[in-house]
């Protein structure tokens, strides 16, 4: 097991939480990683924090936009950074358990598959479990994601020496389930992990959790991001109305 990886973290106005954020990824059984950090545009203390990290730990790299552009940007800023044999993300408020990258290249060296992402917790900001667990399928094709896109760029974990890099689209919302698409058009699918190996915290002014314009968002990704015909968008957004309303029933 060796190689760089290159984590991937947008910041903004995270001040509260992303000390916690850095330390899970100083805590990691596999050590061998650089951690790009992308200030968008904060008006808080997130880059005194960050810089803060950045005296005592090398490994930390940390690049500031002038104005707020929105997580495409930031996490395409480091993803053309990023030197590392694999890619991964994890956004300024979340947590990796110990394992999660030493388990993510174990999963791709004995799977053989370039793609891997994990289970994991949900909690609201205080770290209080209000949700139950997030346990993904095994397997994801790019047909799956199109009707529930049960990857998060909290365990996203890609082998870029053997799938490229690849980025972002520039869109306020979805810009994940879009990057993930575009590995899914090139690899069968994406392999799941069961086992837990982070905590996504659910904050109340999130993007995600506006729910009042989602649907608008999605369809707008599927007409002119994949350029769905009509009757293909329909049958996706259905799908995905429905298991968006099962991931967060409980």
């Amino acid at each position: 097991m060796n190689g760089l990886v290159s984590i991937i973290t947008p910041a903004y106005n995270s001040a509260n939480f992303i000390a916690e954020t850095i330390k899970s990824v100083q805590d990691q059984t596999y050590q061998n990683w650089e951690m790009l950090i992308v200030d968008d545009g904060s008006s808080d203390a997130t880059e005194a924090i960050v810089l803060s990290f950045l005296e005592k730990d090398n490994r930390i790299q940390f690049y500031k936009l002038e104005s707020n552009s929105g997580p495409a940007v930031a996490r395409n800023t480091a993803i053309e950074k990023a030197k590392g044999v694999y890619m991964t993300f994890i956004d300024a408020d979340d947590i990796w358990f110990p394992t999660f990258i030493e388990k993510s290249i174990k999963t791709i060296q004995e799977t053989e598959t370039p793609f891997v992402f994990s289970s994991y917790k949900r909690s609201n900001e205080k770290l209080e479990f209000v949700y139950s667990d997030f346990i993904v399928p095994q397997k994801v094709s790019y047909s799956d994601i199109l009707k529930s896109n049960s990857i998060s760029c909290l365990t996203s974990f890609i082998d870029i020496k053997a799938l490229g890099k690849k980025y972002m689209p520039l869109i306020r919302k979805r810009q994940d389930m879009g990057l993930w698409l575009n590995y899914l058009k090139v690899i069968p699918y994406a392999y799941g992990i069961q086992e837990t190996q982070a905590i996504y915290r659910i904050r109340q002014n999130s993007l995600s959790r506006k729910k009042s314009d989602l649907i608008k968002y999605q369809w707008q990704f599927y007409r002119e991001v994949e350029k769905l015909n009509i009757f293909k968008a329909i049958y996706y957004m259905t799908h995905w109305m429905y298991r968006g309303f099962m991931k967060y029933r409980n």
